[in-house]
């Protein structure tokens, strides 16, 4: 863990008998500093919102696990007919070295993703170690499989905050502008991977995903134009109660997004964004070459295009990690577009969410359950000096 350098105000006696000792073990609100404005962030962001354990509990967090998975079901098993006795026999038979190679890539793409954000919190001038930006982002995702809405992006940014002297509203906008990024990259990617994928020739379906695809690249340009440049005005021009601290807040968060991306720093974001979507691919690419289906020519450029089809329908704030659309989603990508028979395809489906799902559940609650970091005791980070 990183340790903290002398002067910080945790290390006062005064500073430790400022800590909220009340708040919930589970919760993710003991230990957080009473750093003046910095405090009114976290208790805007209260434990017993962002509480995992109180989550759970919810009978709508219960409904959005259970109602997707039985509609899953309901779908391939009744709709569609998959054979389950083939899905049962491909898994069986599956190739475990690729299966492997397959889960190893995935988990690579984590420490990638914690250095990427370790780039964008020292553009907004916060220090902080990879592996505690990794530890952190892994627990988000586990939030992010169990509860809908992309709970796990706040409750990223609320561990650091109770873990540091971050300042919430900031670490929001770092989070912000990496899901900007990589929906960059997804679009990106998307249509160079469909590009090659459907060189000779486009599907209908095929078409109108590319149309979504420069769509989406053109409102996230219209949307970063408009935050940099109108913001503040239109908020400031808002008949809003607590304007002055909302505009402040405001001030904080466009300073974490604009702050974290600077010209120097882009090709780099760039490049580890690049590699991280590789991971994603990769992942779906060894999926297919352990099950071994002798009809299925899917190929790396088509498990970038499908594999980022997948991600993209993970936005979908519904279910938890998109659960029953993303299966849906890439299995009717796989059949349309690449002629991948439904068994078949549903089988590579399942067997790909297992890994990139249900692996995470497991092994994430597992990391949950003994995290410091949860409790506000990790300690991590450190404001970087002010810039000349």
């Amino acid at each position: 863990m990183t340790t903290i350098r002398p002067g910080d105000p945790r290390d006062s006696d005064a500073a430790a008998a400022d800590v909220d000792a009340s708040a919930p073990a589970d919760g993710a609100a003991a230990g957080v500093p009473r750093d003046g404005s910095d405090a009114a962030e976290g208790r805007d962001a209260s434990a017993d919102q962002l509480s995992l354990g109180r989550r759970l509990r919810q009978p709508r967090t219960i409904l959005s696990l259970v109602v997707p998975l039985v509609l899953l079901v309901l779908v391939f098993r009744v709709a569609l007919n998959v054979d389950v006795n083939e899905l049962v026999s491909a898994v069986r038979a599956a190739n475990p070295a690729f299966l492997l190679a397959a889960f190893l890539i995935f988990y690579a793409g984590f420490p990638l993703r914690g250095f990427r954000w370790v780039l964008l919190l020292r553009g907004a001038s916060f220090r902080v170690g990879t592996p505690d930006a990794t530890r952190i982002l892994f627990l988000s995702w586990l939030v992010n499989c169990l509860v809908p809405a992309k709970l796990g992006d706040v409750y990223r940014a609320y561990l650091l905050k109770i873990n540091s002297t971050a300042s919430l509203s900031r670490t929001f906008g770092t989070v912000f502008i990496e899901r900007i990024l990589d929906l960059f990259a997804i679009a990106v990617l998307g249509l160079a991977a469909g590009y090659w994928s459907f060189r000779n020739g486009l599907p209908p379906s095929i078409q109108v995903v590319f149309a979504i695809g420069v769509g989406v690249v053109v409102v996230l340009a219209l949307m970063l134009l408009t935050l940099r440049n109108f913001g503040r005005r239109i908020l400031v021009r808002l008949p809003i109660p607590r304007r002055e601290r909302l505009v402040e807040l405001y001030d904080r968060f466009e300073e974490g997004v604009f702050g974290a991306v600077g010209i120097r720093a882009l090709p780099g974001l760039v490049m580890v964004t690049g590699l991280i979507w590789a991971t994603e691919a990769f992942r779906l690419y060894f999926v297919v070459r352990a099950l071994g289906f002798q009809s299925v020519e899917l190929g790396l450029s088509g498990a970038f295009f499908v594999a980022l089809i997948g991600s993209l329908l993970t936005a979908v704030p519904l279910s938890p990690a998109g659960l029953g659309i993303v299966e849906l989603g890439v299995v009717g990508v796989m059949t349309a577009a690449y002629g991948i028979p439904l068994t078949q395809a549903t089988t590579i489906a399942l067997v790909d969410r297992t890994i990139s799902v249900f692996s995470i559940i497991v092994f994430g609650g597992i990391f949950y359950a003994i995290s410091p970091l949860r409790r506000g005791g990790g300690h991590v980070g450190e404001e970087m000096p002010a810039r000349g």
